[in-house]
């Protein structure tokens, strides 16, 4: 028999060895399913699977480390290990807790610590990707939703332009053209009875119908751009809207205080067409002769800048006093809203505590 039977050429490994061969190469095996199946799965999540696959992939990395299981938290919640997005600035984008694992360096094995670490890195990356494209998607909404409304904007321009173009051919037509035909057709009897004015017994006289048709294109001047806003302020300017509501038979109560110096122009004809939209409301809507009040607060140091016009007419039926807001029934309204937002500020269109109707224009607050 053979003494060197037992024994091993020189170079070969012993079965300790082949057995620690065999486990690394199992470990390794491993920590590459770990990376590549959670790769994959992390790379196919959108907004919906998301959180279903990231809780997956953080069960499967507390299997890998001998846990039970492993529970997500939002980047707030400061429990557990940090997943944090890439990038030099490694901002958290959540927490992981896993029972068995307090932290990566807690790893002995660093093979193992390495892949743990890849592992988080991949939730971390998936997690700020979705976020981001969910930012980007609301971006994107709010881009469109914002191009929707400009065209309705523009939309409603146009037709408040043609409304207003309309108004004034009316008041041309009705007020002015009128009244310049009768003057002219009296102007006509005179020149062919030789220049010399005849009027009949109790119709108006030439002088006082031309005083008339001034202050008929006076009146309608003023309705497209008032003297007084330009000369005295928004005050006085508010006064003459209260002053032609009385003479509709309205009880006008006025509460008009305002800074020590003008505001802008852009701003006082943001809020006088405020006003004039409210007062042509007001005409069309509430049934007058009603009780109104016009109330203006526009001193800075005061803190809260509004313009408030309430009536106490008709205003909106039972029914539609109970929706809320009211915004948005008509293009007048509209059209005040984005008046006060071009300025930096808010209306308000609602329906009084009782009845009527109350237009609130809010400035912003300055610094």
């Amino acid at each position: 028999m053979n003494k060197d039977a037992g024994i091993l050429p020189p170079g070969t490994e012993t079965i300790a060895e082949l057995r620690d061969l065999y486990r690394e190469a199992e470990g390794r095996a491993a920590r590459m399913r770990l990376i590549s199946a959670s790769e994959r799965a992390l790379a196919e999540a959108d907004f919906e699977s998301l959180s279903e696959i990231v809780q997956h992939c953080g069960d499967r990395l507390a299997f890998f480390v001998g846990g039970r299981g492993a529970t997500m938290h939002e980047a707030g919640a400061d429990r557990g290990i940090a997943l944090r997005a890439p990038g030099p600035q490694g901002e958290v984008v959540g927490h992981i807790e896993i029972d068995s694992l307090e932290s990566i360096d807690a790893i002995a094995d660093p093979e193992d610590r390495e892949a743990v670490r890849i592992q988080l890195d991949l939730i971390g990356t998936a997690i700020d990707r979705i976020r981001k494209e969910r930012e980007k998607a609301k971006l994107l909404s709010t881009l469109q939703d914002r191009e929707k409304s400009l065209e309705q904007l523009v939309e409603r321009i146009f037709t408040a332009q043609e409304e207003e173009r309309r108004r004034v051919s009316h008041e041309l037509h009705d007020g002015v053209a009128q009244t310049a035909t009768a003057l002219v057709r009296i102007l006509e009897n005179a020149e062919s009875r030789g220049g010399t004015l005849v009027a009949n017994s109790g119709s108006a006289q030439p002088a006082e119908i031309a005083r008339g048709l001034v202050s008929e294109l006076r009146r309608v001047i003023a309705g497209l751009r008032p003297t007084l806003l330009d000369d005295l302020g928004l005050i006085p300017a508010l006064q003459s809207l209260a002053e032609s509501l009385e003479a509709d038979g309205c009880t006008v109560t006025q509460r008009l205080e305002t800074g020590a110096s003008r505001m802008s122009p852009i701003v006082e004809t943001a809020l006088f067409r405020v006003a004039q939209e409210a007062v042509s409301n007001i005409r069309k809507h509430a049934s007058i002769p009603c009780d109104v009040v016009i109330e203006a607060n526009l001193d800075k140091e005061t803190g809260d800048r509004v313009l408030r016009i309430s009536d106490f007419g008709r205003g909106p039926i039972s029914k539609d006093r109970k929706r809320a807001p009211f915004m948005g029934d008509s293009v007048g309204i509209e059209v005040m809203k984005e008046r006060m937002a071009g300025i930096g500020g808010t209306l308000v269109w609602k329906a009084g505590k009782d009845r009527g109707v109350v237009v609130e224009a809010w400035l912003a607050k300055e610094d």
